[in-house]
C-alpha cells in the first residue's frame, strides 16, 4: 500500500510539474501569446452626440472632447453610459444571492454618506433613448427635454415645435428640478413659466418672427417675408385644427386680419409647410434683438445676457443638425445653414470659437445643387426661388473669402468656380424709388447701388491674399517684396474704383436709413481691413528679401532694395494705422444712431486677425484688432 500511494503520490507530482503555470518558460510563452491576441473590445464608450448619431466616438488624446463632438461644437457627455452603466450593475445585484445577515440587507439599502446619485439629462436636440432609471426619473422636471419623449422630425407640426423650442432648460439645481413647471423655468426669468401655455408660446414666436423681419431680414435678405408669414399662420393655426380633434382658440380676429394683411400670398404657396429647423432659425434670431417682456424679464434675472435666446440658438443648431441640414441638399437647408452661421461664436481662441462648419456646409450644398452653373440657375423657373439661390451663393461666395484672409485659412472657392451672374434687376430710376409705393427689395436695392460688384472685387483680392499669405513658405521665409507691392496696388486701385460709391462719405447724411448706414459702414470698413490684415502678416513674416540675408548673419540694411522696403514697410503701417481710426470712428457713428447693436453679427470687435503690440513702432496699432470679424455679406 505505501508503495502504490507513494507512485501515485509521484504520479500526481509529476503531471503537476509538466503543467506548472509559475515557471519562467510558462510565464514568457503565456506574454508572447498574449501579445498576439486582438485587444479587448470597448464597449459602450460612445458619447451621447454619437450614439444618437450613430458614428464612431474617436477621442482625442489629451482633449476632453471626441473628435464629433469637437467639430460640431457639441458637449461631449456620457449621461446615457452612465445610465446603463448603473442598470447593469444593478442586474447584476439583484442576481447575486442575498447576505444571510440582516444588517448587510439594512447597510446595503442605507443611503450612501455622498447623497442620492443624480443622473444628468442629456443635451436637448440629441434625443437618445433613455432607459428606465428611476433616480433621473424622480428628479426630471415635468416637461423637461421634450425632444428626448417626441422627436422633431420634418413633419413635426409648428405647435408641437415651439413646445420643445421653449421647453423649460437643464435644472440648475436639485431644487428647481423638483419644484415643477415654475421651478423649471427659473432660470429664465420670472415671465418664463407662462411658456407651458400654449397660447403664450405662440404669441411669443410670432413676435420674435417680426423681429427678424424688420432687423435680420434687412441685412440677411434670405426669405419671402409675405411668403414666410403666410405658410407660418397657416401651420398654426389651419393645420392645427385640421389635425386636432379639439381646436384651439383662434386669435382675436383684428390680430388674425392684421396678419393675413401682411401675408396676402398665393393658395398653393401657402400651404407648403415650413421646415421646422428653419423656424427655429428664424425664432432663434428674433430672440437676440426682441424686446418682448419675457426676454426683458430674462435679461434682467440673468445680468443682461438672455439664457432664452442662447438656448435657442442652441435647440436651433441641434434640430438643424438631427435633421441632417448640412448632409442633404435642398435650397431650405442652404438658407438654414447661412442663417446659422453667423448666430455662432466668432472668437477662435474661445473653445466652442469659430469653426465655420456651416458656412462650409452651406457652399457644399450649393455646389452639390449646381448653383454655381449659370446655365443650372437659368432653369429655374419661378423668379423668387432663382433670386434667393443667385443671393445665397453670393452670400457664401463673399463670406468664404472674408473668412479665409480674416481667420488665415484656405478659402473653399477660387474665381474658376462658378459662372452665374449677379443678382439683376430691371433699370430703376433714381427718381422712383422714393415715389413708388413698392420699394424694390433688399436685393435689388443693394445691386442697383453696385455693392455686390464692389464686395466680390474685394473678395477676389482676399482670396489672393489668402492663398500667398496664409501658407507655410511665406510663415518661415517671409513675404516676397513684390507679393507685397502686389496686393498694395490691388487695394488703392479698388479705393480709387469702388469706395467713394459704396463706403462712408465725408459729408455723412445723417437721414440714412438702417440699411444704408450700416451697409455704407460695413463696405467701408471691410476695405480698411484688408490693410489691418497685411500690415499683420507684414509684422509676423516680415519681408522674404531682407530674412534671407538677415540669415547669413548679414545686417538687413545692406540690401539694395533695403530703403525701398522700409518706405513700403512704413506706407503700410500708417495706412493700417488709419484704417484703425476710420472703423473705430464709424462703429462710433453707428453706435451713436443706435445701429450698431442691430446689426446681425456683421460689423463687431473681434481678434481673429491680431497685431502684435509688444514691439516698438507696431505700438501704434494695438486698435488695430478693432474689425468685423464677419464682412458685410453683401
Amino acid at each position: 500500500m505505501d508503495n502504490t500511494s507513494h507512485a501515485a503520490e509521484s504520479s500526481r507530482s509529476g503531471g503537476q510539474g509538466t503543467f506548472n503555470l509559475t515557471s519562467t518558460t510558462m510565464q514568457n510563452q503565456i506574454h508572447e501569446l498574449a501579445k498576439t491576441l486582438p485587444p479587448p473590445r470597448k464597449q459602450n464608450t460612445a458619447c451621447d452626440a454619437c450614439r444618437a448619431r450613430k458614428v464612431k466616438c474617436n477621442q482625442m488624446p489629451g482633449q476632453d472632447k471626441c473628435q464629433h463632438c469637437l467639430s460640431k461644437n457639441n458637449p461631449c457627455t456620457h449621461f446615457v453610459q452612465a445610465a446603463t452603466t448603473e442598470k447593469k450593475r444593478s442586474a447584476a445585484a439583484a442576481r447575486r444571492p442575498r447576505a444571510l445577515s440582516t444588517a448587510n440587507q439594512t447597510s446595503s439599502n442605507a443611503p450612501s454618506s455622498r447623497g442620492p446619485t443624480v443622473v444628468e439629462q442629456p443635451t436637448p436636440g440629441h434625443a437618445p433613448v433613455s432607459p428606465n432609471y428611476t433616480t433621473a426619473a424622480a428628479f426630471r422636471p415635468p416637461h423637461s427635454y421634450w425632444l428626448q419623449y417626441h422627436p422633431v422630425t420634418s413633419h413635426t407640426s409648428t405647435r408641437e415645435l415651439l413646445a420643445y423650442l421653449f421647453s423649460p432648460p437643464v435644472p440648475s439645481s436639485m431644487y428647481h428640478a423638483s419644484a415643477g413647471i415654475t421651478g423649471a423655468y427659473v432660470d429664465w426669468g420670472g415671465a418664463a413659466p407662462r411658456l407651458s401655455e400654449e397660447s403664450f408660446r405662440v404669441e411669443v414666436a410670432l413676435d420674435l418672427v417680426e423681429v427678424y423681419f424688420q432687423i435680420v431680414h434687412t441685412r440677411l435678405p434670405l426669405l419671402n417675408p409675405a411668403q414666410f408669414r403666410a405658410r407660418l399662420h397657416f401651420s398654426l393655426y389651419v393645420a392645427s385644427q385640421s389635425r386636432s380633434h379639439s381646436p384651439h382658440t383662434p386669435p382675436s380676429a383684428s390680430s388674425t386680419s392684421s396678419f393675413l394683411a401682411k401675408s396676402a400670398q398665393p393658395q398653393n404657396d401657402a400651404h407648403k409647410p415650413l421646415h421646422p429647423a428653419l423656424v427655429a432659425t428664424v425664432i432663434a434670431w428674433g430672440a437676440k434683438f426682441s424686446e418682448h417682456p419675457l426676454l426683458i424679464a430674462d435679461r434682467d434675472h440673468n445680468n443682461n445676457q438672455s439664457h432664452i435666446a442662447k438656448a435657442l440658438i442652441n435647440r436651433a443648431r441641434d434640430l438643424a443638425e438631427d435633421l441632417k441640414v448640412h448632409r442633404i441638399p435642398s435650397a431650405d437647408h442652404v438658407v438654414i445653414a447661412l442663417l446659422i452661421e453667423p448666430m455662432q461664436n466668432q472668437n477662435m481662441d474661445a473653445a466652442d470659437g469659430y469653426h465655420g462648419f456651416w458656412l462650409m456646409s452651406a457652399i457644399r450644398l450649393l455646389l452639390d445643387l449646381q448653383i454655381n452653373h449659370k446655365s443650372v440657375m437659368s432653369n429655374i423657373q419661378d423668379q423668387e426661388d432663382r433670386g434667393t439661390m443667385i443671393f445665397a451663393w453670393w452670400m457664401a461666395c463673399l463670406a468664404d473669402a472674408y473668412r479665409s484672409v480674416y481667420y488665415r485659412r484656405k478659402p473653399m472657392l477660387d474665381d474658376d468656380d462658378y459662372d452665374i451672374d449677379f443678382y439683376t434687376v430691371g433699370p430703376v430710376a433714381p427718381e422712383h424709388l422714393d415715389t413708388q409705393s413698392t420699394q424694390p427689395s433688399p436685393r435689388e436695392q443693394l445691386e442697383f447701388l453696385g455693392y455686390y460688384r464692389a464686395s466680390h472685387a474685394l473678395a477676389r483680392i482676399a482670396r489672393q491674399m489668402s492663398r500667398q499669405l496664409w501658407r507655410p513658405a511665406t510663415e518661415s521665409d517671409g513675404i516676397p517684396l513684390d507679393i507685397l507691392n502686389n496686393f498694395m496696388n490691388l487695394l488703392n486701385d479698388w479705393r480709387d474704383e469702388y469706395l467713394h460709391h459704396v463706403g462712408v462719405p465725408n459729408n455723412f447724411d445723417s437721414g440714412w436709413d438702417f440699411v444704408s448706414a450700416v451697409t455704407a459702414c460695413a463696405s467701408d470698413a471691410t476695405y480698411h481691413i484688408m490693410w489691418i490684415v497685411l500690415f499683420s502678416a507684414l509684422d509676423d513674416f516680415g519681408i522674404r528679401e531682407i530674412n534671407d540675408l538677415q540669415r547669413t548673419g548679414s545686417p538687413g540694411h545692406l540690401h539694395p532694395k533695403a530703403m525701398e522696403v522700409e518706405a513700403q514697410k512704413q506706407k503700410v503701417m500708417d495706412t493700417a494705422l488709419a484704417s484703425a481710426t476710420r472703423i473705430a470712428g464709424l462703429a462710433g457713428i453707428l453706435t451713436l444712431n443706435g445701429y450698431l447693436k442691430l446689426d446681425s453679427a456683421v460689423m463687431h470687435n473681434n481678434t481673429a486677425t491680431r497685431t502684435k503690440s509688444a514691439r516698438s513702432r507696431p505700438q501704434r496699432c494695438a486698435g488695430c484688432s478693432r474689425r468685423q470679424s464677419r464682412a458685410s455679406w453683401i
